[in-house]
């Protein structure tokens, strides 16, 4: 057995070599760390280079399509600033020829159509001709209708009587209608009958109003 001291030969080789061991682990730690923020900073300029394309991708993007809409609204500039107009109906585009539909005429209503014949003409030598005509209408109650009526005579646009009555049939499968008087000029009929109420039906009547024409 024996004692190493200082300063002998065997403490320097064994100094020395733990000396060398540590400088390689600190190279070796050295490596690794540079290593690593080598990459790291790889995969950021990676990530920015990709970054900073697609945004110029999208930036040449849309530049693309506003001047795509720029061409074709210069297009449509020049194509308008062509244009002919007739005043014969028709607009001209170049060597299109674009008509221009009337919208359909409104349709008469029935009273007018009544109107307009009880104005035609008399015919020549007769004696002369009284037009009368009324118009109905109905509001459905239980099983029937509930029927106002309303008298014109000639071209006269308001009612010169009016009556309202409730008509129903007689049975479920029976073609027999009963009909029971309401009103006439809003005032009710005497009835002995029990079996309705008229001032009940009377509010079902659709008595003449101006405001109904328009």
């Amino acid at each position: 057995m024996s004692i190493l001291t200082d300063g002998t030969h065997e403490n320097i080789v064994l100094a020395q070599n733990v000396n060398g061991r540590l400088r390689a682990e600190a190279r070796m730690a050295f490596a690794r760390a540079f290593l690593l923020r080598a990459s790291g900073a790889g995969i950021f300029l990676a990530l920015a280079g990709i970054g900073v394309g697609a945004a110029s991708y999208g930036y040449a993007y849309m530049n693309q399509f506003d001047s795509a809409a720029e061409k074709i609204a210069g297009a449509m500039q020049a194509a308008l600033s062509e244009v002919t107009l007739k005043t014969k109906g028709e607009v001209t585009l170049t060597d299109n020829v674009l008509k221009l539909e009337q919208p359909p005429a409104p349709a008469a209503s029935p009273l007018a159509a009544v109107q307009a014949a009880a104005a035609a003409k008399q015919p020549e030598g007769s004696a002369p001709v009284r037009t009368t005509y009324t118009v109905f209408k109905s509001t459905p109650y239980l099983t029937g209708d509930i029927v106002t009526g309303w008298n014109f005579e000639g071209t006269g646009t308001t009612p010169t009587k009016q009556f309202c009555y409730f008509a129903s049939p007689m049975s479920l499968f029976s073609t027999d209608i009963k009909q029971v008087n309401i009103a006439i000029d809003r005032k009710l009929v005497e009835s002995t009958s029990r079996e309705y109420n008229l001032a009940e039906l009377v509010k079902k009547c659709v008595w003449y109003d101006k405001k109904l024409d328009n």
